[in-house]
């Protein structure tokens, strides 16, 4: 892509920078909208200000999230764990074969639910910690407000994980009519609880009730569907929290994979059929209630599995980790393959084309892609970086997407322009290494060393948007909790063998 790229429209051409280009898209995503007033109309299109003519009736929407699911882990992908329920949705559907996440939950769900980078609002190191204090911005026009504002009920159930120390993070004051599930990152999946404190709640009430969470999630994601009154659309947001550590299963699932030798992988294998069975009961509510035909059902894993147990999160892992991302290098907590390209799918009958879709897509194009279904006008959204891709999902069109940052944050970034992927690990360690996509697709050759422009050229793409980045949570967090805490006293009963000296 050149760094200035002209829009003649109407009459009109409008310079766009590389720092431009790199906050909204590419031009061609642009050409997409009607009547463009310059980049702020640019950037008002890409919030999907006007829904395409095309575009069918408001569907009901279902999103579903898996949390650490391998790229490979779906049976449509060739894994030995059985996912039936997926495979069928996939099989169906459009198999979204380069969809891309952030490298971990919260930036994830933070770039699903805003159509920014969570580089944006600080929120692009990490995850937010059970010890956390911080939350996705109050500030930013969240999908369930915006669906709300459209005339859609809003129901979310599951993992919510942007933001749990204070009630106005929380997801009810964040445009869900009804929310049921955990807060926090990690929870043990049947005492339903966070170092040993309760993470349970139906709207803003806290609950205490027995069971497997994740099948609590299917249940409860079901009555939702079975109560709606059907007078308005339906957005249903399921996070399920399988299959992250720690690695638990109910008895009976784990008994199906007895043949598997691993016990991490058995029981990981397990969390994903519970998974899969409930995405069916789901399915089938919706079939029950006659709402299947006019409902689209989305996806995706919020990460790539985990490969390195220093991501595997605040439970003890053992050395074999069970997640397996396939051909791609590494995984969760890294800006390779595997830890951002995730398997992915979109279904609906007779609106969404059955095959594989090879575009590049970013989660952050869900928020507009589902305005645009959703007939929203947002007047309340801060410029998008996610660009409307429904031709794409829906017909297999190319994507309009030509370039994608990975992230961005003090330590270094990643940058992709068509198939060319820069990774930079900056510091005085500086690691640099350049991948094209199209023909390496398991980045095991860099060619950094033959490309020097191409690389200065990412790099300072890279820097560009550096300078634009929020600083970063977390760091604010650990460095309060490290040197503001109060000191640790000794305890008062080994003092007595210290007297002597």
């Amino acid at each position: 892509m050149n760094n200035n790229q002209d829009l003649p429209e109407a009459g009109i051409t409008t310079k766009i920078t590389r720092r431009d280009a790199l906050m909204v898209g590419t031009a061609a995503a642009v050409t997409r909208f009607a009547a463009p007033v310059g980049l702020s109309g640019a950037l008002a299109g890409l919030g999907g200000v006007e829904q395409a003519a095309a575009q069918p009736a408001r569907p009901n929407i279902v999103y579903i999230i898996a949390d650490d699911q391998g790229w490979k882990d779906v049976g449509f992908h060739g894994s030995d764990i059985k996912t039936p329920n997926i495979d069928k949705l996939a099989a169906e559907g459009a198999r979204l074969e380069q969809f891309y996440a952030q490298p971990m939950c919260t930036p994830t769900r933070a770039a699903l639910m805003t159509g920014r980078y969570p580089l944006r609002y600080g929120l692009q190191m990490g995850v937010i910690p059970s010890g956390g204090s911080y939350g996705l911005a109050t500030d930013e026009y969240l999908l369930p407000q915006m669906l709300k504002d459209a005339g859609y009920k809003t129901a979310m159930v599951g993992k919510w994980h942007l933001g749990h120390a204070k009630t106005e993070y929380w997801p009810r004051q964040r445009g869900f009519d009804s929310f049921y599930g955990a807060l926090v990152g990690e929870i043990d999946h049947f005492k339903h609880a966070s170092h040993g404190v309760m993470d349970w709640y139906r709207n803003n009430k806290p609950l205490k009730e027995p069971g497997f969470d994740n099948t609590l999630f299917g249940k409860e994601a079901a009555k939702v569907i079975e109560k709606h009154d059907g007078k308005a659309p339906l957005f249903l947001y399921l996070a399920f929290t399988a299959p992250h550590s720690p690695y638990q299963a109910p008895e009976e699932y784990i008994k199906k994979y007895a043949h598997v030798a691993d016990e991490q992988r058995r029981l990981y294998s397990a969390m994903v059929s519970v998974m899969d069975d409930e995405i069916g009961r789901v399915v089938a509510a919706l079939e029950k209630k006659k709402m299947r035909d006019n409902t689209i059902v989305i996806f995706q894993s919020d990460n790539g599995g985990v490969r390195d147990a220093m991501f595997a999160g605040e439970s003890k892992v053992g050395n074999s980790l069970p997640a397996d991302n396939g051909p791609y290098r590494s995984g969760k907590g890294t800006l390779y393959e595997g830890g951002t390209r995730v398997c992915a799918l979109a279904n609906w009958p007779g609106k969404v084309k059955a095959g594989d879709v090879n575009g590049m897509i970013h989660v952050t194009d869900i928020y507009p892609t589902l305005a645009g279904l959703a007939g929203a006008k947002p007047t309340k959204n801060k410029p998008l970086d996610g660009m409307d891709v429904w031709d794409t999902v829906s017909e297999g069109k190319p994507s309009p997407r030509g370039e994608m940052v990975y992230n961005v944050d003090p330590t270094g970034g990643a940058i992709r322009e068509g198939d060319m992927k820069l990774v930079w690990s900056a510091g005085v360690l500086e690691r640099v290494e350049l991948f094209d996509l199209a023909a390496d697709k398991s980045e095991t050759t860099s060619l950094a060393d033959k490309n020097p422009d191409k690389v200065q050229k990412l790099k300072g793409k890279i820097v560009d948007i550096a300078k634009q980045m929020a600083p970063p949570l977390l760091i604010g967090e650990a460095i309060k909790l490290t040197f503001g805490a109060p000191p640790i006293s000794a305890d008062p009963s080994s003092m007595f063998n210290q007297l002597g000296d």
